[in-house]
């Protein structure tokens, strides 16, 4: 923990802050503490142009210093969890403090203001000291309250909106009671572009290289100045696809009342730290979004492609069941019609720290299909049975499941369950 000055440390603003964040409300979370104390820290000391969302993103995050707060929204999802735990900890152990902490909404500085005092005295002294002429000066008063009485109780009367529901599974498996983000990692479009101007497979470890993020590691040496111009631009650039967005926009309905945790990132943003702890969403095929190699060992039905750009991709059955086969080829190229497969896994991460979604296709219209697929009610009572899973569990209950649809020009319908399998950790 940074060493704080002493006269920070004698003000009984930053006395307060200290014993918020050793409340137990922020004993589970030391991101929060964290965040807390640098707001409160620079607020104190009046430098609020280090309180920008990019600023606290490097300074507390560690993010990196060009990374974009338009497509990664943890500060914003985190200063929303520390509102939060700061009207629990006023609400309970700290309902006596002299001095309230506020953040206020669209702005990341620490208010601190006097707490409301609570007025103690009763009116019927008062009214029997002042008699009759201070029932007639009431009168109107009484009367007002009786109306904004009256007109709350019609108010409350009034049929209210339902709240929006729970996540249903397995996505209820992602928001835990902790409060960790759930961060969706969508593919990334220029990686899959690279590979089949390249023509080379990408190793994870290839991927994150500093060479290869910026275009100077690939197979041909002495590329043309149109060739070295898509190069460059495909290695600086973020895109992502039109089934991305749709899974997306997918599981933003059906997280309900859980869609605030929710943050989407790019998979060229993800470094091997961030699997350390946490809720994931992974959007993609290894092709697409290379982090699913991270986790391809622990999947029975595994993507398998021959020379890239010019063989058909297909998933490798390694154990088959009766009646199963060995391999499932999709389509030829994205846009065509015909069977496509993708894959609907939930895994846990390798420390036992959280757990991780992946939908991926061979094609655009596999993994746009695995997010459409969640969505329906229906087929994720199927999928459940064929898990032998009844209602929603209590614990995670880690599965694959490979899943067919019939895509024409592009657009996939008609999805139905190939085969399960039960992960055991």
């Amino acid at each position: 923990m940074k060493e704080v000055e002493p006269e920070l440390r004698a003000d009984p603003r930053w006395q307060l802050i200290e014993r918020i964040t050793a409340s137990p409300p922020f004993q589970k979370s030391a991101r929060l503490r964290d965040l807390l104390r640098f707001m409160a820290e620079k607020s104190l000391h009046g430098q609020l142009q280090d309180l920008t969302e990019h600023h606290i993103g490097s300074a507390v995050f560690g993010k990196a210093k060009d990374y974009s707060v338009v497509e990664d929204s943890s500060v914003r999802v985190h200063v929303r969890q520390l509102r939060l735990k700061l009207h629990e900890y006023f609400d309970g152990e700290g309902r006596s403090e002299t001095s309230i902490v506020e953040i206020p909404k669209g702005a990341y500085t620490t208010l601190f203001r006097p707490a409301e005092q609570r007025n103690s005295t009763t009116l019927v002294p008062a009214l029997a000291r002042y008699g009759t002429k201070f029932w007639l000066r009431l009168l109107p008063w009484a009367l007002a309250a009786l109306l904004l009485t009256t007109t709350l109780i019609a108010w409350f009367r009034q049929p209210s909106v339902a709240p929006p529901p729970p996540p249903p599974w397995p996505l209820a498996a992602l928001f835990n009671p902790a409060n960790h983000p759930v961060q969706v990692v969508v593919a990334d479009v220029n990686y899959g572009m690279t590979r089949l101007v390249d023509e080379q497979p990408v190793t994870l470890e290839r991927y994150l290289s500093p060479a290869y993020r910026s275009g100077d590691d690939f197979s041909n040496t002495h590329p043309s100045v149109r060739e070295a111009r898509m190069m460059k631009y495909l290695s600086g650039s973020l895109l992502t696809s039109y089934a991305d967005l749709v899974v997306v926009d997918t599981l933003m309905r059906l997280s309900g009342n859980s869609r605030d945790w929710l943050v989407i990132r790019s998979a060229r943003e993800m470094r091997p730290r961030d699997l350390e702890e946490g809720n994931f969403v992974f959007v993609g095929s290894p092709s697409s979004n290379p982090w699913v190699y991270y986790f391809q060992d622990k999947l029975n039905f595994q993507e398998r492609e021959g020379v890239v750009g010019e063989s058909l991709k297909y998933f490798q059955n390694l154990h088959p069941k009766t009646g199963e086969q060995e391999t499932y080829h999709g389509l030829v190229f994205t846009g065509s019609s015909g069977e496509d497969y993708a894959s609907i896994s939930l895994l846990p991460l390798a420390n036992g720290r959280g757990s991780v979604l992946i939908l991926q296709g061979l094609q655009q219209e596999g993994t746009e299909a695995a997010g459409l697929f969640l969505a329906d009610a229906g087929n994720r009572q199927r999928l459940q049975q064929a898990l032998g899973i009844s209602g929603s569990p209590d614990q995670p209950v880690y599965f694959e499941a490979l899943i067919r649809s019939n895509a024409v020009g592009g657009a996939p319908n008609a999805t139905s369950i190939i085969a399960t399998r039960v992960i055991h950790p």
